[in-house]
């Protein structure tokens, strides 16, 4: 099983997870006036579409280089990413208003043993779901599957906290639920900001981090040969990068040995994590 594979394995058990939690969370939540397990079920509802979106965009990613997109499709997952961004800031607003309006106004909040076993269902689920793609995760060194450990991870610390809510209620601090409602929308509202800067970063195009390039220059400069190391550009294709590199070599050197050493420094840095294409321009001295 190659990464793309692992990808929508993990993509698949993500939706079908979710949409269960989001099915017995909603029911139970307007149940009983849980405002924290309601904004839980929204956050499971936001899962469902990030685990979609995950699924599509990655099928998109893993298609080859063809005569159209010469360099594959892997900005598809940042397209998609940009859309599960904008649809959970949307859901954190909408979740805040409620829980300001649960604090000032009041709520018909009542504890019941049907919450604590949705909160334990939930935990438990999500912490499979966790330990799987982290699993996937440190095998492929995917980041969509990054992202989905770390979604599955703080979805278990989202819904303690609900579970905490709920048995504050039998001491009748109904308020807390409330708070536990707005602290789960602003949380979903900070990821959803993360993940749209890095989406949008990556749409325009942001250049290698400066430890990566420090390194490739580094690479370069091992070589005795090369004189001097002249631009050097990077642009994003998904999460790996096209390095352009431009080198300067002996005037005197034949065209043969030239090619050759543009074409073992191209093969160093091919071997970094991040690089997808190197393209080296040599120029004499």
């Amino acid at each position: 099983m190659d990464k793309y594979k692992a990808t929508k394995v993990a993509g698949i058990l993500g939706i079908l997870g979710n949409v269960f939690l989001l099915f017995i969370k909603g029911i139970t939540g307007f149940t009983f006036n849980s405002q924290a397990m309601i904004a839980d079920a929204a956050n499971s509802a936001g899962d469902i579409f990030a685990s979609l979106m995950t699924f599509i965009g990655n099928k998109i990613a893993s298609e080859p280089g063809d005569s159209t997109h010469n360099f594959g499709h892997g900005k598809a997952e940042y397209i998609f990413s940009l859309f599960i961004s904008i649809s959970m800031i949307i859901i954190a607003l909408k979740l805040f208003y409620d829980s300001c309006h649960s604090l000032f106004y009041g709520s018909n909040f009542s504890f019941s043993w049907t919450l604590v076993i949705v909160c334990i269902i939930t935990i438990v689920l999500k912490f499979a779901l966790f330990l799987f793609t982290h699993i996937l995760y440190n095998k492929y060194n995917n980041i969509l599957l990054k992202a989905n450990s770390e979604d599955h991870r703080n979805d278990c610390i989202v819904t303690t906290f609900t579970l905490f809510s709920v048995f504050l209620s039998l001491l009748g601090i109904n308020w807390f639920d409330g708070v536990v409602g707005l602290g789960i929308s602003i949380w979903i509202c900070f990821a959803g900001i993360k993940i749209f800067i890095e989406s949008y970063n990556v749409l325009m195009d942001i250049a290698l981090d400066t430890a990566t390039s420090d390194l490739i220059l580094d690479l370069a400069h091992s070589y005795k040969d090369i004189k001097s190391v002249g631009d050097m550009y990077s642009t994003p294709v998904g999460y790996q990068y096209i390095v352009v590199l431009t080198i300067f070599v002996d005037g005197n050197m034949s065209t043969f040995d030239s090619h050759s050493l543009a074409d073992s420094l191209e093969k160093d840095i091919s071997k970094l994590e991040r690089i997808y294409h190197v393209i080296i321009h040599v120029n004499p001295i």
